[in-house]
């Protein structure tokens, strides 16, 4: 089992930031990817960005320029630094970890708020 714990959602104004932080413990060389997904309201999860244990990184189209994904293996941390935030960003944001690279993830955090206003 890996256990995902996030932290920093919160609100912020359009053109805003805000850096996300998922701290993965638990069984964790069992997986390959980390990253994150997020739930718009009325919407499905979606993938934001997920990155290797060898950091190659998948972002979603609508986020590649304005979010970073970064990871230290050493602390079993995944990063989302997220600028220049739009009211569409406005969701639930989850830590996932996957076994095998662009496969669906196999853990969920609970969640974290991002809400951005215009």
């Amino acid at each position: 089992q890996v256990q995902l714990v996030e932290s920093g959602g919160g609100s912020v104004q359009a053109g805003g930031s805000l850096r996300l932080s998922c701290a993965a413990s638990g069984s964790i060389r069992s997986t390959n990817a980390l990253g994150w997904y997020r739930r718009a309201p009325g919407k499905q999860r979606e993938l934001v960005a997920m990155i290797s244990r060898g950091n190659t990184i998948n972002y979603a189209s609508s986020v590649k320029g304005r979010f970073t994904i970064s990871r230290d293996n050493a602390k079993n941390t995944v990063y989302l630094q997220m600028n220049s935030l739009k009211p569409e960003d406005t969701a639930d944001y989850y830590c996932a970890a996957a076994q095998t690279w662009l496969a669906p993830p196999d853990y969920w955090g609970q969640g974290t708020q991002v809400s951005v206003s215009s």
